[in-house]
C-alpha cells in the first residue's frame, strides 16, 4: 500500500553560480513492507548496518521477521511497488519474538556489546534476561531497524518516524503487542584522525552556502546518519562499540574507521523524536 509521496528537491540557492547548483528532484514513496518484493533489498540493508558483524546474526531470518508484520513499519521507493526499498523503518517486539533466531542472536549481541557500558549493561540485562523475556509483563522492548543507502536524503526520516508513531499506536488501538517501555536502536559511526578530517574536508565539494555556514569537520566520532545525533539527545543511554568482526586497522588502512551504535530510548520520547527530526530537517521548499 503507497502511504504517501513525498517531493525531495535539493537545490542550491538563487544567488550561487551555475557550476555550483546542484539540483536534483525526485519522487519518494512511503510503502507497507511487501514480503514479495522487499526481502533482497532488506536482507543488503540489513548487512549494511550491522556491517562486519552481520554474519554473526541470522540476517535471512530478521528479514523474514521485519516483513511479516506488514501493518508495521514503512519502506521508501522512488519506482513504485514493484522496486526495491531504499529506507527501511520499522519495529521488532523482542520479547513476542524471543524464539526467532535473529532475537535470540541480537540479544545476546546487544549484552555483549553492552558490556562496556556496566550502567547500560545491567539495564538491558533486567530488561532482555530470560525472566524478563518470558514474564507475562505488558511492556517489552522494541528493536528499532532503521537502514537506508547512503545517498537517501535525511529529509525523509521525520516522516517515517512520525508514521511509525503514529502505526504503533494504531496497533496497540487494536491490542496488538506493540506496548513497549524503551526501544533500541543500532546504527553505525565512522571515527576520523585529524589527518583525514583535514583530506576529507579538502576533497568535498561544497556550494557557497556550506562554505560560509559550516564549520570543517575534525578529529571525531560522527553518525552515517545525521538524524542520529538529534535521536541521541532522547536515549537514556548511548554507547559506541568496535565491530567483533573488524579487521585490524594499519596506517595505510582504506576506507572509514567503522564502528556501532546503539541507544536505549524511552518509548514515551518516540513522538519526540519525530517532532525533533522534523524541525531539524524540513522538507525542502
Amino acid at each position: 500500500m503507497v502511504k504517501r509521496k513525498q517531493d525531495a528537491e535539493n537545490a542550491a540557492s538563487d544567488n550561487e553560480s551555475d557550476s555550483e547548483r546542484s539540483l536534483v528532484d525526485v519522487d519518494f514513496e512511503f510503502f507497507d513492507p511487501n514480503p514479495d518484493i522487499d526481502f533482497l533489498a532488506l536482507k543488503r540493508l540489513t548487512i549494511q548496518l550491522f556491517h562486519d558483524d552481520a554474519e554473526l546474526l541470522p540476517v535471512h531470518d530478521l528479514a523474514d521477521l521485519i516483513l511479516a508484520q506488514p501493518l508495521v513499519g514503512s519502506s521508501v521507493k522512488c519506482d513504485g511497488i514493484e522496486s526495491d526499498p531504499y529506507a527501511f523503518l520499522t519495529v521488532l517486539n523482542m520479547h513476542l519474538h524471543k524464539d526467532r533466531p535473529s532475537i535470540k542472536a541480537l540479544t545476546a549481541y546487544l549484552l555483549e556489546k553492552s558490556s562496556a557500558d556496566p550502567t547500560l549493561h545491567s539495564k538491558l540485562q533486567s530488561l532482555l534476561n530470560p525472566a524478563a523475556l518470558s514474564a507475562p509483563s505488558s511492556k517489552h522492548v522494541g528493536f528499532i531497524f532503521s537502514e537506508r543507502l547512503v545517498n537517501m536524503p535525511v529529509q525523509i526520516m521525520p516522516h517515517m518516524y512520525r508514521m511509525l508513531a503514529d502505526e504503533i499506536q494504531w496497533a496497540l488501538d487494536d491490542n496488538e503487542p506493540y506496548d513497549f517501555s524503551h526501544l533500541i536502536i543500532i546504527s553505525r559511526v565512522y571515527r576520523l584522525t585529524a589527518e583525514e578530517a583535514a583530506e576529507l574536508h579538502a576533497d568535498t565539494p561544497r556550494t557557497k552556502r556550506q562554505k560560509q555556514s559550516e564549520a570543517s569537520q575534525g578529529a571525531g566520532v560522527y553518525p552515517f546518519h545525521p538524524e542520529d545525533d538529534i535521536i541521541r539527545k532522547f536515549a537514556t543511554h548511548t554507547l559506541d562499540y568496535a565491530f567483533t568482526r573488524a579487521q585490524p586497522r594499519s596506517e595505510e588502512a582504506f576506507g572509514l574507521d567503522t564502528s556501532g551504535r546503539m541507544m536505549l530510548i524511552p518509548t514515551a520520547r518516540l513522538r519526540d523524536i519525530a517532532a525533533a527530526l522534523a524541525e531539524a530537517f524540513p522538507q525542502p521548499s
